[in-house]
């Protein structure tokens, strides 16, 4: 899998567009979830970029609340899958059921047909109901019984999963979490945000007001756009360059895949368009090395015995890898 070839700057005005419908977007989201403004950017920069989001955290700290928050913000169809360890894989997908009248067995589509999907607590069902993902997140379709269909774009899984020390929990497999673009962890809000949480959830539920400030159309135009954000040679060599260090760390028995360069070029182009440029910059791909790139790592048994998390190595190779002159 390589990384995509060059496109040229001729975004134009549609990055124009792009900040201003991402704006409402994001204020949307932020009008349900407080505090957390750097959480709510990332995960508009998952949605631009045609990936999927994994979000880890204790429970309690709102992450399905942002999830939910993200897809009321946007006039599209969405669907919501609590996992649990007695969910089936065609509880996801859907299945073939005969019809008595026509003789004939029907598809009947499971909640994965829609433009976002909420899967919540993503790790509490088994490892085969897990993997009825892998399909619909790589190659946007659905094979039932023989016969593929397509899922309609923009598609978007947010997955919520419990830190797997939590009792009741399955870790996702490997092929799973190098699915998602990123993942990230919501943390405690600071005093001043929980204060006024309490204020605006104690007498009412926002996200009960939330009304769509976003089309399904405008969204699928803004993913257009930033597929056409430039990236150049130096900058994808440097992409390269991060992804390499990991798979020849010492640290770590797992570096990232070939994937894990496509997805952080591809949130590269998105950041760099929420922030108004046409081109990716070295900074794009710094900042975002961390959430796309730590999930799929695994560390080697001297950096576990040593308390050395993926986090903490990955941030010492983007400190060390040499970054291009792009001037």
């Amino acid at each position: 899998m390589a990384v995509t070839s060059d496109v040229a700057p001729d975004a134009g005005n549609r990055l124009d567009d792009l900040v201003d419908v991402a704006h409402r977007i994001r204020r949307a989201i932020e009008s349900v979830v407080e505090g957390k403004s750097d959480v709510v950017r990332l995960t508009l920069t998952v949605l631009l970029a045609e990936g999927h989001l994994l979000i880890e955290d204790v429970p309690g700290v709102g992450k399905t609340m942002l999830a939910k928050a993200l897809a009321r913000s946007i006039d599209c169809p969405v669907r919501r899958v609590q996992f649990t360890p007695d969910l089936l894989p065609s509880d996801i997908t859907g299945v073939s059921a005969y019809n008595q009248q026509t003789r004939e067995f029907e598809f009947k589509p499971g909640p994965i047909f829609a433009n976002i999907v909420v899967g919540d607590e993503i790790n509490r069902a088994s490892p085969k109901t897990q993997s009825a993902l892998l399909e619909c997140m790589e190659e946007h379709q659905v094979t039932v019984d023989g016969v593929t269909y397509e899922l309609e774009s923009p598609f978007m899984v947010i997955a919520t999963q419990n830190p797997i020390e939590m009792e009741g929990t399955y870790p996702l497999p490997e092929a799973q979490r190098d699915r998602f673009t990123a993942k990230i962890a919501m943390g405690y809000p600071e005093p001043t945000a929980e204060l006024e949480m309490l204020d605006v959830h104690g007498a009412s539920q926002p996200l009960g007001k939330l009304e769509p400030v976003a089309t399904t159309a405008e969204v699928h135009a803004l993913i257009e756009a930033v597929r056409a954000v430039y990236v150049s040679q130096a900058v994808k060599k440097y992409a390269v360059d991060l992804v390499t260090a990991t798979r020849r760390s010492p640290d770590l028995r797992l570096g990232a895949s070939p994937r894990a360069t496509l997805h952080l070029v591809r949130g590269a182009r998105a950041h760099a368009a929420l922030a108004g440029r046409d081109y990716v910059i070295p900074d794009d791909l710094q900042e975002l090395a961390v959430p796309v790139l730590a999930h799929r790592l695994l560390p080697s048994l001297e950096a576990q015995g040593q308390r050395r998390h993926p986090e903490q190595v990955l941030a010492e190779l983007v400190r060390r890898v040499p970054v291009p002159d792009t001037n």
